[in-house]
């Protein structure tokens, strides 16, 4: 970059003075300087045009490296699926129907019709267990009534002094 120190900003400052007058340079310098801020902003959108082009590349190739490694995560599943279902197919193979199922019938909470001397307790679908009991709502504030807005505004309006 061109290195300008102070005294060469002022010799060209001098210099500007003489060759431009002191009527016309204000207007000039205010100019300059307009047409430097342009400039200098033109480069940072330059700038973080190349970035974001960067930026998009890496991204791209990242997305790129997450859907290859997502197909092989897929493909190993996919075999060690199969390889478990044949194994599973061979270890079920030998089994029948005869097989001897553990039976239900001694334990107290079966289902079904076995008599046994304690029945499994039946629930009550329409006893709430965590209802709020009124005494503490009325204690706490807590509305137990629907209200029509204008139903509230007539029951907590101020009463008028007579």
């Amino acid at each position: 970059m061109i290195d300008l120190g102070i005294s060469k900003l002022a010799l060209i400052g001098a210099v500007a003075l003489i060759v431009i007058g002191p009527e016309k340079l204000p207007r000039v310098a205010r100019t300059v300087g307009t047409l430097i801020g342009k400039a200098q902003r033109y480069v940072a959108d330059v700038k973080a045009e190349v970035n974001r082009s960067m930026e998009l590349e890496e991204l791209k190739k990242l997305k790129e490296t997450v859907e290859t490694s997502a197909r092989d995560i897929e493909q190993t599943v996919h075999s060690t699926a199969t390889e478990f279902e044949q194994q599973w197919s061979e270890a079920t193979a030998g089994l029948t129907s005869d097989t001897v199922v553990p039976s239900t019938e001694g334990s107290s909470w079966s289902s079904g019709s076995s008599n046994t001397s304690s029945p499994r307790p039946k629930k009550n679908w329409r006893l709430k267990r965590g209802a709020v009991p009124q005494w503490y709502k009325a204690r706490a504030g807590v509305r137990t009534h629907v209200q029509s807005g204008a139903a509230r505004v007539a029951r907590y309006r101020p009463r008028p002094f007579n």
